[in-house]
């Protein structure tokens, strides 16, 4: 007997192949200076849409990855429902998110990272598992786990450093100027 190769679980790696786009989005909103987190939306095998958050550069709380995406696929299929559609994302919806989401009728959200803050698809609420409401979205969690969370925690590691550069600056000039230092006495 010839040893077979191990499956593949197809589903599995699709769902891999488009987290690793919604990871591509999500550097566009790094090299923006933006939180990186990005969305791909799906129809088939056929990417509608992508979107990645930029609410600091656009002034608007709700301009998360998942709403740009959902947005732009709106438009792209004439309409602001968007049956049989997913939605793969860096990050766990929060509940914002999670709102538009259920109301642009996606069928599944698969997300990578876990976010223990904020995250509405089990981590801090399940708003998809109340079943008073009349729209239920499939929810699959952790695909790409461990890049998601990098690319995030990379983020705010070098925030923080950069932030600790700014106020070591700031003390040196001030040490720096004649007067500061001494009172001027």
């Amino acid at each position: 007997m010839e040893p077979t190769e191990p499956q593949v679980d197809p589903i599995a790696e699709r769902d891999r192949h488009f987290m690793r786009l919604a990871l591509e989005a999500a550097e566009t909103a790094r090299a923006a200076g933006e939180v990186p987190v990005g969305a791909v939306l799906v129809l088939g095998d056929e990417v509608v849409a992508t979107g990645f958050n930029h609410p600091i550069g656009t002034h608007d709380p709700s301009a998360h990855a998942e709403m740009a995406a959902l947005r732009a696929a709106g438009t792209a299929l004439s309409n602001y429902r968007l049956p049989g559609c997913e939605l793969y994302v860096t990050l766990e919806p929060c509940l914002m998110c999670a709102g538009a989401i259920m109301h642009a009728r996606i069928a599944r959200v698969v997300y990578g990272a876990r976010d223990p803050k904020t995250g509405a698809c089990g981590s801090v609420v399940d708003a998809f598992s109340n079943d008073q409401l009349n729209h239920h979205t499939s929810v699959a969690g952790g695909v790409l786990e461990t890049e998601c969370g990098d690319a995030l925690r990379s983020f705010f590691a070098e925030r923080r450093r950069a932030s600790r550069e700014v106020r070591r600056e700031a003390r040196s000039a001030a040490g720096s100027e004649p007067g500061v230092a001494d009172n001027g006495r």
